[in-house]
Order: C-alpha cells, then sequence, then structure tokens
C-alpha cells in the first residue's frame, strides 16, 4: 500500500524535504511570467529592459528565467520600476 495515497501535496514534499525549494521555484515561474506579460503589454525589448533597470542583459535574462530561483530584491524592485510598478511582499502563515 502506498502511504502518499489521499495525502496532500505540501506534506509528502516536506517529507521528501523539497519543499522550499519548490515553492521557491513556483513563485519564481510566476514573476518570470508577470515580468514577460508586462514586457508584452509595454512592448518594450529585454534590452530597453535591461537598460532602464540600469543592469546587464544577461542579469535580466537571469530574472526573467523561470527555473532560477536566485533574484534579489533589488533586483526585483529595479523590473518594477522600470515597468512602472512596484513590489508588494508580504509574510503569510
Amino acid at each position: 500500500m502506498n502511504k502518499y495515497i489521499g495525502s496532500k501535496l505540501d506534506e509528502f514534499l516536506e517529507e521528501e524535504g523539497v519543499l522550499p525549494e519548490v515553492e521557491a521555484i513556483a513563485v519564481k515561474r510566476v514573476i518570470a511570467y508577470q515580468l514577460g506579460e508586462l514586457m508584452k503589454e509595454q512592448k518594450m525589448t529585454k534590452t530597453q529592459l535591461a537598460r532602464r533597470m540600469e543592469t546587464s542583459r544577461s542579469a535580466l535574462e537571469r530574472l526573467l528565467d523561470p527555473d532560477n530561483a536566485s533574484v534579489t530584491l533589488l533586483t526585483l524592485e529595479r523590473a518594477a520600476k522600470a515597468l512602472g510598478k512596484h513590489i508588494k511582499i508580504e509574510l503569510a502563515a
């Protein structure tokens, strides 16, 4: 009998010791998607956004890479500002 039948995905991931990594990747994918959609709406190229952010195109590529979970708050803030937005971060239970 499979001990995971009927269990919650979060519980399984926690038992496997990978929940924090999975959550970080999920959040990063959402952020990358939202940034990409804003760029499309504003018809902004990666080069233009990198210039507005005062960063390199390779740094922007890392930010837009949905599988790269390492991103700094400063980079997120620069991207948001360059797109006319702001970031909001909150701790939830």
